[in-house]
C-alpha cells in the first residue's frame, strides 16, 4: 500500500487545481462530495510519463492552427511536432512481432491526427471513441501497448496527464453494501485526464453469484465511459473467449468500445528474439550454445501450464542471470569483463524444466 499522499510509483499525487479544491463538477463525479475516499485501499499501479517528458495540455503544445495555411493541412509538422511518430517507432522497438496490433495502433493515431485537423479546418468533426478492448493471452505486450496509446492520446490532447492507471477487480469492487461504488469512483479520479486500464474485466460480472457486488462497478463505469469521455480513456483486457462472454452479458459495455484489438501468442523465434531484447538490455550476452539451450528451454516452456508469453521469458532471463551469477561466485577466480556478460548455456540447462519437472 502506497503511503498517505504518494501514488504506487512513490511520486507525490497531483495537488489538486482550483476547481477541483472546491469538490469535483464534472458529470458523475459532481454527486460523490462527502462520499467516504478509499484511496489508501488502491492497490492498482499508477504510471506516469517518463521524466522529462511533456505534461500537462499536449493541446497547447501542438500547434493545429498552424498546420494549416491556406486551406491546406499539414500532416508531417503534426506528427513530427506532436512526436506522435516516435511513440509508433519507441512501440516497433520495444515489442517484438504483433504486426496486426501495431498496425491497427497506427491506424488509431492516424485518426487522431486527421480528426484535430480536420477541427482545425472547420470541417465536421466529432471526437473519436476511444474506449478500447485488448485479447490474448497474459504477456503479450497488452499494458505496455496501453501505455503507449496513453501516449499518443496526451501528446494529441485527447487526455490532459498521459498517465496510466491499471487496476484490477480487487480496486474496483468492494466487500459489502455501498462499499463498491465510492471505491469504484476514487479509481475513476485517479485516472481522469489519463487511461484507465482494467486487466481481466471479466471479473466484474459474476454472473452466478447474485450477491457479487461487481455489477454496481459495471454500472459506474458505463456511467463515466459517457459522461467523462472527453477526459479519459478505458481499456479493458483479458482472455479473448472471456471478454466476448463479458461483453454479451453486458451489451451497454460492448457498446461503448469502439476498438477491439487481439494480440497474437508468439512463437518460439519471436520469443527467443525477445529473449535476447531482454538480455541485451541488461547488458548481457548469449553465448553460442546458450543461444540454443535457450531456444530449447522455451519449446519445452510453451507447453507448459501458466506460460505467460514475455513475462515467462523475463523470469527466464532472470533466473539465467542467477545461476551465471552463482557460477561466478562459486569459482573462486578473477573475473574477466567477458566472464561477466556471458550468459553460457549450462546457465540454462540448469532449469529444472529440463528434468521434467515444472517451473
Amino acid at each position: 500500500m502506497a503511503p498517505r499522499g504518494l501514488d504506487t510509483t512513490g511520486r507525490p499525487l497531483d495537488p489538486p487545481s482550483q476547481d477541483e479544491s472546491a469538490g469535483p463538477t464534472r458529470g458523475l463525479l459532481r454527486s460523490d462530495r462527502g462520499s467516504p475516499s478509499f484511496a489508501d485501499e488502491f492497490g492498482g499501479v499508477v504510471v506516469r510519463p517518463e521524466k522529462g517528458a511533456r505534461t500537462g495540455s499536449a493541446v497547447e503544445q501542438v500547434d493545429f492552427a498552424g498546420a494549416v495555411v491556406d486551406v491546406e493541412a499539414d500532416v508531417g509538422s503534426v506528427a513530427q511536432s506532436s512526436g506522435v511518430h516516435e511513440v509508433l517507432e519507441e512501440l516497433d522497438r520495444e515489442l517484438i512481432a504483433l504486426v496486426p496490433v501495431k498496425r491497427r495502433i497506427r491506424e488509431i493515431a492516424a485518426l487522431l491526427v486527421i480528426d484535430r485537423l480536420r477541427e482545425e479546418m472547420g470541417l465536421g468533426s466529432q471526437r473519436p471513441t476511444l474506449h478500447m478492448a485488448f485479447t490474448g493471452n497474459p504477456g503479450t505486450g497488452k499494458t505496455t501497448v496501453a501505455l503507449r496509446m496513453a501516449g499518443i492520446l496526451h501528446r494529441l490532447g485527447y487526455i490532459q496527464k498521459g498517465h496510466l492507471v491499471s487496476v484490477t477487480r480487487d480496486d474496483l469492487v468492494g466487500q459489502y453494501v455501498g462499499h463498491t461504488a465510492p471505491k469504484t469512483k476514487d479509481v475513476v479520479k485517479r485516472a481522469l485526464g489519463g487511461v484507465l486500464f482494467i486487466d481481466e474485466a471479466y471479473y466484474l460480472h459474476r454472473q452466478e453469484n447474485e450477491r457479487d457486488y461487481g455489477q454496481e462497478a459495471v454500472e459506474v463505469l458505463l456511467q463515466v465511459m459517457e459522461s467523462e469521455r472527453q477526459n479519459m480513456v478505458v481499456v479493458m483486457a483479458g482472455y479473448k473467449d472471456r471478454m466476448e462472454e463479458f461483453f454479451q452479458a453486458n451489451p451497454g459495455m460492448g457498446s461503448r468500445v469502439a476498438h477491439h484489438i487481439h494480440f497474437p501468442d508468439y512463437d518460439v523465434d519471436e520469443l527467443l528474439e525477445i529473449a535476447r531484447l531482454m538480455v541485451d538490455k541488461q547488458g548481457y550476452i548469449l553465448s553460442e550454445d546458450a543461444v540454443g539451450a535457450l531456444r530449447e528451454y522455451i519449446g519445452l516452456r510453451l507447453h507448459r501450464p501458466r506460460f505467460a508469453h514475455g513475462r515467462s521469458i523475463r523470469n527466464a532471463v532472470e533466473r539465467a542471470r542467477m545461476r551465471q551469477a552463482t557460477r561466478l561466485f562459486d569459482s573462486n577466480r578473477r573475473l574477466t569483463k567477458k566472464d561477466l556478460i556471458t550468459i553460457e548455456s549450462d546457465d540454462i540447462l540448469l532449469s529444472s524444466i529440463f528434468s521434467d519437472t515444472q517451473e
